[in-house]
């Protein structure tokens, strides 16, 4: 070896002397490391000590039950939500009424007309006359927004105003 240092013009202790340098430098690299590492362990375990001393584990666990939970309760909202539609098809949720004077010798308006309608414009139209003796009550049926028995002018009235209960009108804008 040193034949071959000789023939390369490079003297022994220098080359010792570069070796040296070189393992000192490598050895900071290593306690460099070495320090970097540990101080990623104590980041790790801190990370997987969780919340209050629980492990992750344990917090992912109750994390993962409880999205289930959130996901059974969710299907049995959208469930409810169903039932809940059909049975507002099958309601009388528009109306509309109309109070007039069904004779001239009895004033107040104490005479209506009730519409209550589905969302089809199918339900009943009830007529309640009242006079000085009596009051009188009528009921008609009305099946996609229109009678079979004829209509008086306060009972076509509220008809209407029932078939466009919640429109808004152009002349109201």
């Amino acid at each position: 070896m040193s034949s071959l240092l000789e023939r390369a013009g490079i003297d022994q202790a220098v080359l010792l002397m570069i070796l040296l340098l070189l393992v000192a430098l490598l050895l900071i690299a290593v306690v460099n490391q070495s320090l970097a590492m540990n101080r990623l362990n104590a980041k790790y375990k801190a990370f997987m000590k969780g919340k209050d001393a629980q492990s992750l584990e344990k917090v992912f666990s109750k994390k993962m039950l409880e999205i289930d939970r959130l996901v059974e309760t969710n299907e049995n909202h959208a469930a409810l939500f169903r039932d809940v539609q059909v049975m507002m098809e099958k309601t009388l949720n528009k109306y509309s009424i109309v109070k007039y004077d069904a004779f001239e010798d009895v004033g107040g308006k104490l005479s209506f007309v009730l519409a209550l309608l589905d969302r089809d414009n199918t339900g009943f139209i009830l007529n309640a006359i009242h006079s000085r003796e009596n009051c009188f009550l009528y009921i008609k049926e009305i099946v996609k927004g229109e009678s079979y028995i004829v209509l008086s002018d306060e009972e076509v009235e509220a008809l209407n105003g029932a078939v466009n209960f919640g429109v808004v009108m152009d002349e109201e804008m």
